[in-house]
């Protein structure tokens, strides 16, 4: 059957779709090991920092290299169901480790490298993790804290001997390749795998505990969302502590057999190299942030060569219409944007072969039922904002947690009236296009009025001096609130009261008047999440402070 043309009858996939999650699961055995025996090809390419070292590696190399971590594992006595923190950069020694632990049941905690000890001092007491493992570059970070962890019993560092640590590299090399899988104790679908957390906007970060079944979830995000086929070159441009490193850097591809690009580039977005990228390793498939997208929409790229990208993707946000325009003249290809979060897998998505609608995040991928819903779990009718809520179905959503970890509060709030409550809002056209609007503290209301900070953004963001905006609602006596408009300027432009102006009569212009910011705010740079979202609650809080 030809995916590309079955994609067309969109219903019928939808109502024939069924996966099947088997008792038993294991990604590390089930799919890495089994496709290093059956099947041994590049697994994944690792690019250096500075683009000079690239290597090819194996699916055999990724199972021996993993084998030697899950065996150390075993010696250390860290078990099935015990806890470990990983914090480690685009480098190969992050997949050793994470299929290591796979195999092993042990829950790995992937954080970001941005991370501070504050961080990481929360995060091993809540889980009451027993092990850490960090690059030498972050140690530091853990030695600063780890007399406030008293459940921790190893500390693994990468990178060289320090003192307290055990040496990553050294135990590895003395360890065998061989591991069994009756060597290990068996996981079940429902025990958990990895244990994420959520970027904790407005409260300390929730834990979310994520089960074997939904690494094999995650091949309708492989399917239905990132067109993924086995001799694609795919590159996810991701943290590796970000769920988002799940979705396109871990389980999707290697469960459809692609290969993955690992580059470990710098903090400092590099717009050129990964341009660059692009051509040097023939990436056939591509997933950004809007961000990056946006920063490329700048870039002259008819100086690069792009013709190998057969289909491109994003996902955080919503991407504008006109920076898709932008992209799809270079390469020939739409964007195709998705939404889901640490809780789910793709649950939305644009699909290949069915209408993209510039602005929309497609409509619910097979195996998953998606509404928009009001505070009781009542449909709403078309073009009305509501909840994005999962429907709790039976059997099971595929790749919906069932619960944040040791927070029944939480738990109650997002889980009732028959759905899970995604904390997002949306609407929904009468062909079933779902339409971002915001968090669910992110709506303005000004003058009566609903406005969506991503509409406003979106005009915003067409105006050839805006780089980047994020749009919040400033209090007001007279109209509850008012729209206010954080700008970072393109390059070449200068703030000014007749710029601003310019501004505000471009949006009144290119969407409703209404909606137009009344006051705008010149900046540098906004606060972003560490997966890279703009922290809106956080202007809102420097709003409240100015009173």
């Amino acid at each position: 059957m030809n995916k590309q043309n079955s994609f067309g009858n969109y219903k019928k996939i939808r109502d024939s779709y069924n996966l099947e999650i088997p008792e038993f699961y294991n990604f590390g055995f089930d799919v890495i090991e089994k496709r290093a025996l059956e099947d041994d090809k590049t697994a994944f390419i690792y690019v250096s920092r500075d683009g000079s070292k690239i290597e090819n590696h194996k699916f055999s190399d990724l199972n021996n290299d993993s084998n030697r971590f899950a065996n150390v594992l075993c010696q250390l006595g860290i078990k099935k169901g015990d806890f470990a923190f990983v914090m480690i950069p685009r480098i190969p020694a992050w997949y050793q480790v994470m299929i290591g632990c796979i195999k092993t049941g042990v829950i790995a905690m992937p954080g970001t490298n941005l991370l501070t000890s504050k961080d990481i001092e929360y995060r091993i007491n809540k889980s009451r993790a027993k092990l850490a493992i960090v690059t030498s570059e972050s140690a530091e970070k853990i030695d600063d804290i780890v007399s406030n962890c008293p459940s921790i019993e190893c500390l693994i560092v990468i990178g060289g001997d320090r003192k307290g640590w055990i040496n990553y590299d050294k135990v590895c090399a003395e360890s065998s390749t061989q591991l069994l899988r009756e060597d290990v104790s068996k996981t079940r679908a429902d025990d958990t795998m990895l244990a994420y957390f959520t970027s904790g906007t407005t409260a300390f970060p929730k834990m979310v505990p994520r089960d074997y079944g939904y690494a094999m979830a995650h091949s309708i995000t492989g399917d239905y969302w990132m067109d993924l086929k086995k001799d694609d070159i795919h590159w996810t441009l991701s943290d590796t502590g970000w769920a988002k490193a799940a979705w396109g850097m871990l389980f999707p591809p290697w469960l459809i057999g692609a290969t993955i690009v690992l580059y470990d580039g710098d903090l400092r977005f590099d717009a050129e190299k990964h341009l660059q990228l692009i051509k040097k390793l023939s990436v056939t498939t591509f997933c950004a942030p809007p961000t990056v997208y946006r920063v490329f929409a700048q870039t002259d790229l008819s100086n690069y060569d792009l013709s190998s990208i057969r289909h491109s993707i994003s996902a955080g946000e919503p991407l504008n219409p006109e920076v898709m325009r932008v992209w799809k003249d270079m390469t020939g290809t739409d964007v195709y944007d998705g939404y889901g979060q640490t809780e789910t897998i793709n649950i939305v998505a644009n699909i290949p072969g069915v209408e993209v609608r510039p602005g929309s995040m497609g409509r619910p991928v097979p195996g998953v039922e998606v509404d928009i819903i009001d505070d009781k779990g009542n449909v709403v009718l078309d073009g009305e904002v509501g909840h994005i809520g999962v429907k709790i179905t039976s059997p099971y959503p595929p790749g919906l947690f069932r619960g944040y970890y040791d927070d029944e509060v939480a738990n109650a709030e997002c889980f009732h009236d028959g759905y899970y409550f995604s904390g997002d809002t949306a609407t929904r056209d009468k062909e079933g296009y779902i339409w971002f609007v915001g968090r669910s503290d992110d709506i303005i209301s000004s003058a009566s009025y609903r406005i969506s900070p991503f509409e406003v953004e979106s005009a915003l963001q067409e105006h050839p001096a805006v780089a980047e905006s994020a749009v919040i609602g400033k209090s007001d006596k007279i109209r509850g609130s008012i729209v206010k408009a954080f700008v970072i300027l393109a390059e070449g432009y200068k703030a000014s009261t007749e710029l601003e102006k310019d501004i505000q009569d471009f949006v009144k212009a290119h969407t409703a008047p209404y909606k137009y910011p009344r006051s705008i705010e010149f900046r540098e740079s906004l606060p972003k999440t560490v997966s890279g979202k703009i922290r809106r609650v956080e202007l809102r809080e420097q709003e409240e402070t100015k009173k």
